[in-house]
Order: C-alpha cells, then structure tokens, then sequence
C-alpha cells in the first residue's frame, strides 16, 4: 500500500510540475533566468534560423500577393473609369471598403489567431482574399465589383496579426525589427506587381483578366503555409494563476491593453501614416497620368517603380532602430516619430516642386523614408503586451490604421480631386505625417516604463 502511495505522490508531484511549466511567466524580461522547471528542450518552441528563414520567405510572398490583390485596382481605375464612367470619389472606394472591411472584422479574426492557430488563419485568409480578387473579374457592375473588394479584405482581415505574431515568435528581440522590416518590404513590391500586371493586362487584355491573374498564385501559398511551424496556442491565466484559461481570462487580459499608453500613441501615428501611403498607392498612377503627360500602362509602371524604390525604406528601417536600440532602450519610437517627420517634409517639397526637376529624386527619396517607421513601430506592438494577446494588438492597430486611416483618405482625395483637382488634393497628405511624428515622439516617453511590466512566456511546439 505505501509502494501505490508513493508512486501516487510521485505522479501528482511531475503533473504539477509540468503544469507550472506550460504556463510559465515572469516579470521583467530583461533580466529573465532559466529557471528549474523550464519545459524541456523537445518540447520549446524553437524555429532556428531554418525554420525562421522558411516562416519569414513564405509570408513575405504572402504579403507581395496581398498588396498585388489589394492594390492592381490602382493601375485599373482608369480602365474602369472608361467602361463605366464612375467619379473619382466611386473609384477610390474600391480601395477604401477593403479598409473598411478589415477594420469590422480585424478584432475577431485576431481573437482566433491567440486562441487558435497562426498558420491555419493564415492559410485560410489568404484562400478567402484570393477567391474574392477572382471574383472581381466576374463582375458585371459598380455594385458587384464593391462587394467583392470588401470580401479581399475580409480575407486580409486577420493575417497581418497572425503574420507579426509567428515572426515575433521565431525571431529574438534584438533582430525582431529586421524581420518585420524585410516582410513590410514586400508591401510595396506587392504593389509594384499589382500596378505592372493590371497596367499591362488592363492595356491589353482588359482590366478583369488583370484581377483573375493576380489572385491565382494566392491559392497555392493558402495550401503550403496550413502545414508550416507554429506554436502552441499561449494560456492567458489571470494574475499568475496556473489554473485553466476562461473566458474572463480572456476579458481582463484584453482590457488590460487599454492600460498601456505606448501602443495607442503607435496605433494613432499607424493611421496618419496609412492615410499618407493608401491614398497615395490609390491615386498615384491617375496623378502620373493626368499630371505628367504619361499615358495609363506608362502611369502604372511609374507608380510600380516608385513602389519598388520604398522596398529599401522597409528593412533599413528595421535594422537602424534594431541598432540604435543598444544604445537608447525607447530607439524604436523616437526614429519612427523621426522619420515620419522627414517623410512629411519630403512629400510637401516634392509636390511643391512637381514640375521641376527636383520632383523625381525628393519623391524618390520620399519613398524610402515614408515606410522606416513600419517595422519598428510594429516590434513595439509585440513587445509591450503579453505574448498571448500579440496577434490582438496588432489588430487593434490594424483597426487604427484602416478605419483611422485607410478606409477614408482615398475616398477624401477622390472627393478633394473633384473639387479642386488631384495635384491641389494631394496636398493634404504631409499634415498627417506631421501627426503621426507627434503622436509617437510623445509616446516614446512611456515606452520603457510598460516594456518593463510585461511577461514572458515560455513557448511551446504545437
């Protein structure tokens, strides 16, 4: 009987122990020590730098797709503008609702990816985005063509959230902005394709087959990525509790990121800035070609390079704050702020100066400093919150960014341009990135302070 005893104790004792392993936190990751109940190794999740580069390379194709999805309709508006003789304000709602769409349905789409999967709602949004784009070369209406546009962003809704919570998950800390940097590169290589492919299939083969085109390649990544690495679903107990996940939980974790002032100073400056670089991937090839002389495939291959060019901005950001973080332990939020200010100024000079020759190096220049304050700006988001609310704070940031951002400007440059012409509209844009600087040199300054409230949690493979 003692034997049966002992042995019983003994169960009870590893149960708890491995218990307490899965739900592992402590505070201050800065000064966090492997303690003596770590999981074991078998069990951690580490992607290495293999299985890191693969996550990274394959959402970095995703997220090419997605903008190529979301932006061809910028190289086609003047196609569909000639077929059915739609105002400017009706065209760049086609952009606008995608928007939209994603800011409704970004915060449920992200509650899945903690509470769920990364790489299963990865794969299934971009299944979704990729049958609606095929969609839209079936229409046979402005209405039809609305509705499908609004079902791609439902698709989008919750990848970007599940995209930033697997890199911040397969990447440390000190080379996390890096590898955000490099995949919002993609955003405007996306959108190079997108202008390319529906300049040229709108110019010659009309503008739906450029719809059908670019959709094709999202439905073979939506099959590849359902069987990538991923880890285990993160426990959400409440105030250090190693007792089972409720709903509750749940509840008094997400309102606890109402208390962290710094992520909301980077979701409102998200916004300007997206209002800034939406309307612009909107209406840029329309400008060229109503501005500069260059007729509609020549406007959209412009526009295609100037979207080239801003890959650079993307990563060098990501490895310049990565930098000055060893030195200055808020770097990411004073650079973002930084050059969002510069970016301001850049485009305002070069619309300015729009018929001098001085236009095409200041835009040129624009282009890359307008996208470095991504990447950083992002690895704030996952880094001030709990590992198992990430995918949800950065779609919090997405609703900011779209609903406070994207889902309006194309729409008020469309109505701007119909009132006083699309030069005089753009003009608009540089205020909001003199916004987006205040709003994040203000919020550096509680940055430290909720970096060292956070905790962290021991990952573990699904």
């Amino acid at each position: 009987m003692r034997i049966v005893e002992k042995c019983l104790a003994v169960y009870f004792f590893g149960s708890r122990l491995y218990n307490r392993s899965r739900c592992l936190t402590v505070r201050n990751p800065e000064r966090f020590l492997m303690p003596s109940n770590m999981p074991l190794q078998n069990e951690t999740y580490q992607p290495g730098r293999r299985g890191a580069a693969i996550t990274l390379l394959l959402l970095c194709l995703t997220m090419l797709f997605d903008y190529a999805d979301r932006m061809v309709v910028g190289a086609l508006i003047p196609f569909i503008k000639q077929d059915w003789g739609l105002s400017d304000q009706a065209l760049g709602a086609l952009t606008s609702v995608i928007y939209l769409t994603i800011a409704i349905f970004v915060v449920p789409l992200s509650i899945l990816v903690d509470r769920w999967s990364r790489r299963k709602m990865i794969s299934l949004m971009v299944f979704v985005w990729s049958l609606a784009t095929l969609a839209c070369a079936f229409t046979r209406n402005y209405g039809q063509l609305l509705v499908a546009r609004a079902l791609v962003g439902l698709g989008e809704a919750g990848y970007a959230p599940a995209g930033t919570a697997s890199l911040a998950a397969a990447y440390p800390r000190e080379a996390r902005a890096r590898a955000l940097g490099v995949w919002n590169a993609f955003i405007p290589i996306g959108s190079a394709v997108g202008f390319v492919v529906g300049g040229y299939i709108g110019q010659h083969y009309g503008w739906r087959h450029a719809f059908g085109l670019v959709s094709l390649p999202g439905i073979i990544l939506a099959v590849t990525f359902w069987f990538t690495k991923d880890y285990r679903t993160v426990s959400l107990p409440h105030e250090g509790s190693s007792g089972p996940e409720t709903a509750g939980n749940f509840r008094r974790s997400a309102l606890g990121l109402s208390r962290i002032p710094t992520i909301w100073f980077v979701y409102l400056a998200f916004a300007m800035n997206t209002a800034i670089t939406t309307a612009l991937l909107t209406w840029l090839p329309a400008y060229f070609h109503r501005f500069h002389g260059m007729d509609k495939q020549t406007a959209g291959n412009m526009a295609a390079g100037m979207m080239m060019l801003v890959m650079v901005g993307a990563p060098l950001g990501g490895f310049l704050a990565d930098r000055w973080i060893r030195k200055r332990v808020n770097a990411r939020m004073v650079f973002s702020g930084l050059t969002s200010l510069l970016s301001a100024l850049l485009l305002a000079t070069a619309l300015l100066f729009a018929q001098s020759s001085l236009f095409l190096p200041l835009f040129v220049c624009f282009g890359i400093i307008t996208v470095c304050y991504v990447a950083p700006s992002a690895a704030v988001t996952q880094e001030v919150v709990h590992p198992g609310m990430r995918a949800l704070s950065y779609g919090l940031c997405v609703i900011c960014q779209h609903l406070l951002g994207g889902a309006w400007s194309p729409m008020l440059i469309g109505a701007l341009s119909d009132r006083w012409g699309l030069d005089k509209a753009l003009f608009v844009l540089p205020f909001f990135g003199l916004i987006a600087a205040g709003l994040l040199l203000v919020g550096s300054r509680w940055y430290e302070r909720d970096l060292g409230r956070v905790e962290q949690i021991v990952l573990l493979d699904e």
